[in-house]
C-alpha cells in the first residue's frame, strides 16, 4: 500500500512540476525558471544576449541577482539593433559605464508587477496612463492598446510587451520590442 501511495505522490509530484513550468513561458528559446534569478535565467535566452553583456559591463550582475523584488522590462536583441548604428558598442565602452547603468536602470522597477496589474493602473488612470518611476528615477507610463500592454519612456517611445510575466525568484521579467531611453 505504501509503494501505491508513494507511485501516486510521484506521478502527482512530476504533473504538478510540469504544469508548473508549463505556466512560465519560454523565452529566447530557453525554459524561465521560477526559482533562477533575473541574471540566472537571462543568460540562457538567445535573444537576451546583448542585453546580458550590458548587464555585465554596467556591473549590475550582482543587483539583478539581488533578493529585490524587481520588475525588468527586458529589450530583446533586434530592439539594441534598432538602435543608431554603434550606440550599443559605444554604451560597453569602460569609460561610459555610467551612462549604460542609467540606461539598463531605465527598464527596472522597484517591485514585482505583473502585466495585469500594471494594465489595471492604466485602465483605471483618468488619462489612461499609468506613471511610475525606474529605479534609475527616470519617469515610465504604462498603456493598454489593442489588448497589448506598452511601456513609455520619458521622450514618449513606447516599447511593446511581448512576453509578459516571466516569473523569477527575485521578481519577474516582462519582454519588450524596443529600448526604453533616459533623457
Amino acid at each position: 500500500m505504501k509503494l501505491k501511495l508513494s507511485l501516486a505522490f510521484l506521478a502527482a509530484t512530476a504533473i504538478g512540476s510540469t504544469a508548473a513550468l508549463a505556466e512560465n513561458p519560454m523565452v529566447g528559446g530557453a525554459p524561465m525558471f521560477e526559482n533562477k534569478t533575473i541574471v540566472e535565467n537571462a543568460v540562457n535566452s538567445e535573444d537576451h544576449t546583448t542585453l546580458v553583456a550590458a548587464v555585465k559591463a554596467a556591473g549590475l550582475v550582482d543587483t539583478l541577482n539581488s533578493e529585490g523584488p524587481f520588475t525588468v522590462f527586458a529589450p530583446v536583441n533586434a530592439a539594441f539593433g534598432a538602435l543608431p548604428d554603434g550606440t550599443v558598442d559605444n554604451l560597453l565602452k569602460p569609460e561610459n559605464k555610467s551612462t549604460l547603468q542609467k540606461v539598463l536602470t531605465a527598464h527596472v522597477v522597484a517591485g514585482d508587477w505583473s502585466a495585469a496589474a500594471i494594465a489595471a493602473q492604466a485602465n483605471n488612470s483618468p488619462d489612461g496612463f499609468y506613471h511610475f518611476n525606474a529605479v534609475s528615477g527616470d519617469a515610465l507610463s504604462a498603456q493598454v492598446k489593442g489588448g497589448n500592454v506598452y511601456i513609455f519612456d520619458e521622450s514618449g517611445n513606447a516599447a511593446r510587451v511581448t512576453i509578459a510575466d516571466v516569473d523569477q525568484s527575485n521578481g519577474v521579467i516582462h519582454v519588450v520590442n524596443k529600448v526604453l531611453l533616459p533623457k
